[in-house]
């Protein structure tokens, strides 16, 4: 349950290699950048629900996208940074903001976790291509 009061702490969620939770460490393949930019492409398109990509730079590796909310049809601002480490491997990181809120109750951070779960799965990613991070908060 521990999650569920990371949540009601702002309006925003984000990945950090540091976090406690270790499910909001974000990524980091051992997959090469094009496969895991075109798998996140797909997922932002195609499979997180009420999704609509606004932006898109290969070169920089950002997707910006909205999240609409049924029912109240609001929207919230994700955006999904992905580039490479210091040792060279895809590094996958996201931020997820509600606009309306001042509180997410949860939502932002579930929504990371959906799209980090969707995207492991459209790269049929074995656990040894996932680098594990170990946080600074034990």
């Amino acid at each position: 349950m521990r999650w569920i009061f990371q949540g009601l702490s702002g309006s925003h969620a984000h990945t950090d290699v540091s976090a406690t939770d270790p499910r909001l460490r974000g990524r980091t393949y051992t997959i090469p950048f094009d496969a895991v930019w075109k798998a996140a492409l797909k997922v932002s398109n195609k499979q997180m629900r009420g999704w609509s990509v606004l932006y898109i730079d290969d070169q920089t590796g950002v997707i910006v996208a909205e999240a609409l909310r049924s029912p109240w049809k609001h929207k919230d601002d994700v955006r999904i940074s992905i580039g490479l480490d210091e040792n060279g491997q895809t590094r996958v990181d996201l931020r997820s903001t509600s606009r309306q809120e001042k509180w997410d109750w949860g939502r932002n951070h579930r929504r990371i976790l959906s799209f980090l779960r969707l995207l492991d799965r459209e790269l049929s990613a074995r656990p040894d291509q996932i680098l594990k991070h170990i946080g600074v908060h034990a």
